[in-house]
């Protein structure tokens, strides 16, 4: 015991236990004060517990104190400048937060999160769902997993409306007072237009459904109207053009208006007379109006050499006219006894 030998040569016993006195009460007032500001922490880092006790004011102190790092994604129960309390247990809880990667408008996105459900990361991101959009991979309500992959597919719905157009009608019709092999537009023709009303679905920006929702001809077409003509044309030996409705292939006879042909002289009743109250000339022919109606206006051609007997009108009959013949009235008799029996055309004029 040198050291206390030389200790006591310098101090006198009191002297020694008053300093031995001073110390003790140092070192209590010391452990007092660590007992007074010592702080109880528990901290929960993701699962793993660390209980510590410690001097410091702060969470982010304490923190520090115990090399533990809390990066911006992760979550901590109170901010890192919370004071901490003295006589009551602080309970620091820490979620540390995991890669996700999501694929969504044509990108990759890694994204850091913390949060429970798909649901709670996707609301706390920077991605926006829409109601009509869908995942693949993945349910909004699935847990978050590490390294997880959650594909967003865009659902787009538009109304869309195609117009068809609906081609017209061409309607053709005759008209007898034309001539056969020219025509003429009456009306001019116009399409009309459909609309077609369909719910478009997009995935992504590509369509992948179409439906039907609304039919409507909402202009309706204007048929286009071309007359025809039915009038045929025919050019006689004496260089007229004659427009016909048709041609009859007959034979023909011819009279005058003596009495070695009506049995009527001069004089008598009826003489000179038709049936039909005009009095005869050149041009009036005698008709079974059964072939060719009383009235009606034709031309005669007559076969062979002799000139045509021309234009004429049906307005006689006679007893011996029947069917397929006619009966020519002429002035001279002489040309009547010559006539006998001669093929003709009749041509049946038009309007």
């Amino acid at each position: 015991m040198p050291l206390l030998k030389k200790f006591k040569s310098f101090f006198s016993v009191r002297e020694i236990v008053v300093v031995l006195l001073a110390v003790m009460i140092s070192i209590s007032a010391g452990v007092g004060v660590f007992f007074h500001l010592k702080r109880e922490v528990v901290i929960n880092d993701n699962g793993t517990q660390i209980i510590a006790k410690t001097m410091k004011a702060t969470v982010k102190e304490v923190l520090e104190q115990n090399g533990i790092s809390v990066k911006p994604e992760d979550y901590i129960s109170m901010p890192l400048d919370t004071k901490l309390q003295k006589f009551k247990k602080n309970e620091i809880y820490i979620k540390r937060a995991v890669p996700v990667n999501v694929l969504v408008d044509g990108k990759e996105i890694k994204l850091m999160t913390y949060r429970d459900t798909v649901r709670e990361a996707l609301e706390n991101s920077s991605v926006k769902l829409s109601e009509s959009d869908k995942l693949v991979g993945a349910s909004l309500d699935d847990k978050i997993e590490k390294e997880m992959t959650i594909k967003v597919v865009r659902v787009k719905e538009e109304l869309k409306v195609e117009k068809i157009p609906i081609p017209y009608e061409v309607v053709t019709r005759e008209n007898n007072r034309m001539d056969k092999g020219k025509t003429k537009t009456v009306r001019e023709g116009k399409e009309g237009v459909r609309e077609k009303l369909y719910k478009v679905v997009f995935e992504d920006g590509k369509e992948i459904a179409r439906e039907l929702i609304k039919d409507t001809v909402t202009l309706a077409p204007v048929s286009k109207i071309v007359e025809f003509g039915t009038v045929l044309n025919h050019k006689t030996a004496r260089g007229d053009v004659i427009r016909y409705k048709k041609v009859l292939d007959m034979k023909a006879t011819a009279y005058t208006a003596s009495f070695k042909d009506t049995g009527k002289n001069p004089g008598d009743p009826g003489f000179g007379i038709t049936y039909t109250g005009m009095k005869v000339k050149k041009g009036i022919i005698a008709v079974d109006p059964k072939v060719i109606p009383l009235g009606t206006r034709v031309y005669v051609e007559v076969a062979g050499s002799t000139p045509d007997y021309g234009y004429a009108v049906a307005a006689d009959i006679g007893g011996a006219v029947k069917g397929n013949l006619i009966d020519l009235y002429f002035d001279d008799q002489k040309v009547v006894d010559k006539w006998g029996v001669k093929r003709v055309k009749v041509y049946v004029l038009a309007d």
